[in-house]
This record gives C-alpha cells, sequence and structure tokens, in this order.
C-alpha cells in the first residue's frame, strides 16, 4: 500500500531518528511510502497559543503538501487529531481549503491505529526484552480515540512484557505552551507520572507522543532515574536493543 508521511515539526527537529524509525516500520509492514520534504508544521502551537491567523495559514500549507490519493500516517495522535477536528474551526471562511480537509479528515491516521485498523496487523518480526510500561498521551486516548492499539501492537513483541502503571490514563504536564507557562504544576504531574512508571519495575515508558516523552524525559534526566521514555515506533522498527 502506498502512503504519505507526515512527521509533526517536533519530530523532525529533536527526533529525527524517531522519523526513520516511522519509515522503518511502515516498510515492515508491506507499505511504500511517499515523504514530501516541503511538509513543515500543521499549525498546533500556534492554535494553542491564540495565533489563529498564523495557524490558519500553516493549516492551508498542509492541505496543499498532502492530497487525498492515498492515506496520510503519522507517529503523532496529537498532530493527526488537530487535522482531524480543528482544522474546521481555523478555516471556516476558507471553503476551498475546508473542502479539502473533509477530503483527507478520513484518510489521515496515527501510526499505531493504521497498523491495527487498517492493515489489520497480526504479527511482528521484532524483539525488544525489555519491561515497559504505556503512558496513554491526553490528546490520543480523548480526542483521537486510541488505547487498545498500541497495547496490541506491544504485545506482538517478542520479549517484551508490558506492565501497566497506576493512573495510566492521567496527564504528563506537558499541554504543550502550559508546560512553559505553568513550569511548577508540570513539573509535579511528571514526577507523579514517572514515579508511577517507576513503581511497574519497567525500564521504559513507550508512548506515542513525542512531546509527552521530552516532558518525562527531562525529570527523568535531571533526577538521574533508572528509566527512559521511548516512541513506539522506536520500540516497533527493531532498532533499539
Amino acid at each position: 500500500m502506498d502512503v504519505q508521511l507526515f512527521i509533526p515539526c517536533f519530530i523532525d527537529q529533536l527526533y529525527p531518528q524517531t522519523a526513520f524509525n516511522v519509515v522503518t516500520v511502515l516498510e515492515k509492514a508491506g507499505c511504500t511510502v511517499h515523504y514530501n520534504p516541503e511538509q513543515t508544521c500543521c499549525g498546533q502551537p500556534a492554535y494553542n497559543s491564540g495565533y489563529w491567523d498564523e495557524a490558519a495559514k500553516l493549516a492551508g500549507k498542509f492541505l496543499r503538501d498532502f492530497g487525498n490519493e492515498m492515506p496520510i500516517v503519522s507517529p503523532s495522535a496529537s498532530c493527526t487529531g488537530f487535522v482531524m477536528y480543528h482544522y474546521p474551526k481555523i478555516l471556516k471562511d476558507n471553503p476551498e481549503l475546508l473542502l479539502k480537509q473533509q477530503n483527507i479528515k478520513n484518510k489521515i491516521y496515527e501510526l499505531s491505529d493504521f497498523l491495527v485498523n487498517v492493515l489489520k496487523i497480526e504479527q511482528l518480526d521484532v524483539t525488544f526484552n525489555h519491561k515497559v510500561t504505556f503512558h496513554d498521551a491526553c490528546s490520543a486516548l480523548r480526542e483521537y480515540g486510541i488505547e487498545e492499539e498500541p497495547r496490541k501492537l506491544l504485545r506482538m513483541v517478542k520479549g517484551l512484557e508490558l506492565i501497566e502503571m497506576a493512573e495510566r490514563d492521567t496527564c504528563c504536564g506537558f499541554g504543550g505552551t502550559f508546560a512553559v507557562k505553568n513550569t511548577a504544576i508540570s513539573t509535579a504531574m511528571a514526577e507523579k507520572k514517572v514515579q508511577h512508571a517507576l513503581e511497574t519495575g519497567a525500564a521504559y515508558i513507550v508512548s506515542t507522543e513525542a512531546s509527552c516523552l521530552m516532558n518525562v524525559n527531562g525529570y527523568i534526566a535531571k533526577h538521574k532515574l533508572p528509566i527512559k521514555g521511548i516512541h513506539l515506533a522506536d520500540v516497533l522498527s527493531g532498532t533499539i536493543q
């Protein structure tokens, strides 16, 4: 199957290896991956900060960069959900772009959703001999609506032991600019999330959202804790031993 790859700016700038790992995962699943190097940001950071005009400009660029002729797959439910559910708000006065958004709305997928519900993946040739716990990002769980999909994929990985943490569906404290504007609250939330993860005995916190992982990894690094956050695609690619 031919797919278009949408790499959020956050991953492009800070976690490029995760982007390459997404390609590896999709190619192993039998996909031919197409990447438009002109793509940039979906506009979510500007939107969340109240800059709707700037977000609308980025939304227009996104809709020009991606067509509706093949599925669009992304390693971020947050960015994908933003395109699906928030573009109509900022493009309400642009009928042409609204039509483009409606044409791709049902063709854009978060990675685990695409693998499980579109490709119907039932087995993976990947080994990861570690205990892991999974963090449900707020946007992934409550807006996009994935919960079982990433867990189903993790259970297919040989040698991996998935242990659920307490309060697995609570926020990690990132929340986009929330972590900058409300640092003390964000840090307390990250501390609680990491503590729950440590209590499982897991070596890794896995998530579908690189932004959440940056937040928890910042706390982990500062306190030199024996755990690490990694993206689901990093596990599924088989590049981490």
